[in-house]
This record gives C-alpha cells, sequence and structure tokens, in this order.
C-alpha cells in the first residue's frame, strides 16, 4: 500500500473506533477508491498515561508506544497520528523514535481556535489531570497569548468519571453528564476538548449550546487535507 497514514490507537479503543468512524464519515466519496489509506495499530496493551504522570503507576507506557512507532514506520507511512491527547505529555521522545513525521494533535487543536475564535480570550480545558500535570494544552495556549482555564476540583472529579467510569470502563457515552459538564465550565470563550474519550462522547452529543474544539476531529481534519492530494 502506498499514500498512507498510521493511526496508533488503543488508548483507548473506544476513542480509536470514533476517530476512524469519523474519518470516514467526513471523507466525500462515491467509491471505495476514494477514501484514505492508513493502518490502525489498536495498541490496547499500552499502559495508562495519567496514572504514570501522576506518580500513581510504575508502569512507563514511553516504551510501548516508541515500539508501536518503531513497528509501523517499518511500513513506509506519509504521517503518523497519535489519538491520545495525554501521550501527547511524551511528544519528544516518540518524535525521536522515527524519521516519519508525527502530527501534534494539542498543537493543532490550539492553532484551531487562533483561526475560527480569533476574539476569544479565555479557553476552557476538559481533559485528564495527566494533560493537566503536563501542560501539553496549557504552554500551547499560553504561547497564543490565551487564558488557560482548569476545572474547579470538583468539576474535574466529574471530568474523570466520566472519561474512566463511563466510556473507558463501561463504553457508556455519558450525554447528561457530558453536558452538565460543560454547563459548569463557567466565564470560557471556547472549551477545547483535550481527551479522546471526550471526543467519543461529543460524536454522539453534538446539540448543544457550547463554544467546543475538539482536538480529535481537528486531527481528523488534518488527515484528510493531507491524503486529498493523494
Amino acid at each position: 500500500m502506498k499514500n498512507f497514514f498510521a493511526v496508533l490507537g488503543g488508548m483507548g479503543s473506544i476513542a480509536t473506533e470514533s476517530f476512524v468512524r469519523r474519518l470516514n464519515s467526513k471523507t466525500v466519496a462515491e467509491r471505495d477508491q476514494d477514501y484514505c489509506n492508513f493502518v490502525v495499530f489498536n495498541d490496547a496493551s499500552v499502559p495508562d498515561r495519567t496514572a504514570y504522570l501522576l506518580g500513581e503507576s510504575d508502569a512507563n507506557p514511553v516504551p510501548y508506544i516508541v515500539e508501536d512507532i518503531k513497528q509501523v514506520a517499518s511500513l513506509g507511512p506519509d504521517f503518523i497520528v497519535l489519538t491520545c491527547n495525554t501521550a501527547h505529555a511524551f511528544f519528544e521522545d516518540f518524535k525521536a523514535a522515527s524519521d516519519v513525521e508525527l502530527l501534534h494533535m494539542p498543537y493543532l487543536a490550539v492553532k484551531k481556535i487562533c483561526e475560527e475564535f480569533p476574539r476569544a480570550k479565555r479557553i476552557g480545558f476538559l481533559g485528564t489531570e495527566g494533560s493537566l500535570k503536563s501542560r501539553v494544552y496549557e504552554d500551547a495556549i499560553e504561547a497564543e497569548g490565551l487564558e488557560f482555564v482548569v476545572p474547579e476540583y470538583e468539576l474535574q472529579v466529574k471530568v474523570n468519571y466520566l472519561i474512566y467510569h463511563e466510556v473507558k470502563e463501561r463504553g457508556i457515552l455519558n450525554e447528561k453528564l457530558y453536558h452538565e459538564i460543560m454547563s459548569e465550565l463557567k466565564d470560557v470563550d471556547v472549551i477545547i476538548l483535550g481527551c479522546t474519550e471526550l471526543s467519543a462522547v461529543e460524536e454522539d452529543s453534538r446539540e448543544h449550546p457550547y463554544t467546543v474544539i475538539d482536538a480529535q476531529e481537528v486531527l481528523v481534519d488534518e488527515c484528510l487535507k493531507r491524503m486529498k492530494g493523494n
């Protein structure tokens, strides 16, 4: 296969399925050959990224993902995407593992905010505590001169519950809890979804009044743009 890209997934598997489904649904196609060429590595064995970043686990996810990158790079993709926001905390380690370009989902999402909402000043963030600790989104947002707004402790507890208990553990896309969380993130111009489990819920729960930039959907659009010429 030529003119293809690689998807590193399994973090988690439901979120990876959502990415592939969105990629196909947003493709303008009249025949099989109009869809993108890609391979999916759904490595569900990668240890939890947040648990490692918070010091709650000694299981380092980096060697697992580096091995995946090396394996998929040997196939010769045009580029690689990593469908886990929190894993981007280790982006430099992954970038050094291969000469194949690795797209940076958080950077792409922040760039999208600047393009679509140039007057936005306060950017609310919904994601894992691992992403918060690593500052992967905070640094990107503040580099653009924007204010990074995080949930209060009680609200972050709800975010954690939705990500881990509802989506990852039970496979439930809890629309009611998702909308409740967004309603409680006050005084923000845009909400950035920095967790692919939340992206999966957003895909299923789009009817709401909140201004959202979904990092996973931004990544889907970037893949489609890059593959259009192929």
